[in-house]
């Protein structure tokens, strides 16, 4: 896309972004370029990152006519409590890569836009001073190798008052990340997982002589041996909304279901774990078909727009998940950046909603789709 600021001059988010690939221009210019890959990219040739935009755009939404949408309301409820839209921020590691405030900016942003922010395993704060901003906050939880510290992670997210837990189920190991294998890619000193004891020193911030000291280190801290009877103990340790992060099949979401899972999260980790794999939106209908309300299903990968999140309730999902336009958002302003993200978001949701003749959330499942070709 064409800039929409003048060469050399600095970009003001109030003025000059008025969507998303705008905000994405913008931290592009913020950011360094080893940083720009580690976020914008994905696994192998990056087929699956390119499809899941592409997929998405092929969904056409079939309006209702006739319709009084004066009082437009996109608001929803997620596990029990009420959102300005059906929106969250996705877990995303090391938002200190990109703004010195990190977690704590994006977590008062998602705050005021009144929707739940969600802390990685792998934040670059801790979860008690995420939790302390305030606002409802969900906790990814990453299967460690050492058993007893995964579930030390879990009591400290309910001590810290975080409303749900989050496990992701798709990365036995990291993606081969092309970009960050090229560039030799390091977290810089002052970066680290400040939820674990890893510190500064750590494998992940010393330089490799090849691939990714990233992808070297986050190997040997998961675990490749997760399977159901961990989740199974998870949801026998907890009283906390469990929410399923990764499902394809509509087999395994039917599995989670009979796990205790609360929600799952139809994704394919924004195309950077198997590249290939089929993109969320495409078996969206197909799984909330097979879970038939029996728990909650998010979308996740490549929501761009509210014409986006229409897509997804369209297609059977109760909200989506937001993840790179955040980083964006926090390279390009910090909580100010965050917070135009998803200020458009809902602005652009709302739009959608009345253009297509529902007057909120549950009336968006009622409108048809039309999938074209690609």
């Amino acid at each position: 896309m064409s800039r929409t600021v003048p060469a050399g001059e600095a970009w003001e988010v109030d003025r000059d972004v008025h969507c998303l690939e705008d905000m994405e221009q913008a931290a592009r210019e913020a950011m360094p370029a080893d940083v720009w890959d580690f976020v914008a990219g994905g696994s192998g040739d990056e087929v699956t990152l390119a499809a899941n935009r592409a997929a998405l755009r092929r969904i056409a939404l079939v309006p209702r006519i006739l319709r009084d949408v004066a009082r437009c309301d996109p608001q929803s409820s997620l596990f029990g409590v009420r959102n300005a839209m059906p929106v969250a921020v996705a877990p995303i590691a090391y938002h200190k890569l990109v703004h010195p405030e990190g977690e704590l900016a994006s977590a008062r942003a998602a705050k005021v836009a009144g929707v739940p922010f969600t802390a990685s395993t792998l934040s670059s704060c801790t979860i008690e001073a995420i939790t302390g901003v305030g606002g409802t906050v969900w906790f990814q939880l990453y299967w460690l190798r050492d058993r007893k510290k995964t579930f030390e992670l879990v009591e400290r997210a309910e001590a810290a008052g975080c409303a749900a837990l989050m496990p992701t189920v798709d990365v036995p190991w990291m993606g081969r990340r092309l970009r960050d294998v090229r560039n030799r890619f390091t977290l810089p000193p002052g970066v680290e997982a400040a939820n674990l004891a890893w510190g500064s020193g750590s494998e992940a911030h010393r330089a490799p002589t090849s691939g990714s000291a990233l992808a070297t280190h986050t190997g040997s801290a998961l675990t490749p041996s997760l399977t159901w009877e961990d989740i199974e103990e998870l949801r026998r340790r907890t009283s906390l909304p469990i929410i399923l992060k990764g499902v394809l099949a509509a087999e395994d979401a039917r599995r989670a279901v009979d796990a205790g899972a609360d929600g799952i999260v139809v994704s394919n980790h924004g195309g950077r774990q198997l590249d290939g794999a089929v993109p969320g939106v495409d078996v969206l209908a197909e799984i909330a078909a097979e879970v038939g309300g029996d728990c909650r299903v998010l979308l996740d990968g490549g929501i761009r727009s509210g014409t986006d999140v229409l897509r997804a309730l369209a297609l059977g999902a109760d909200g989506v998940l937001v993840g790179r336009p955040v980083l964006w958002g926090l390279a390009a302003a910090g909580e100010r950046g965050v917070g135009r993200v998803l200020g458009l978001l809902a602005e652009e949701l709302r739009d959608a909603l009345g253009l297509a003749g529902c007057d909120g959330v549950q009336a968006a499942r009622e409108i048809r789709t039309v999938t074209r070709a690609g």
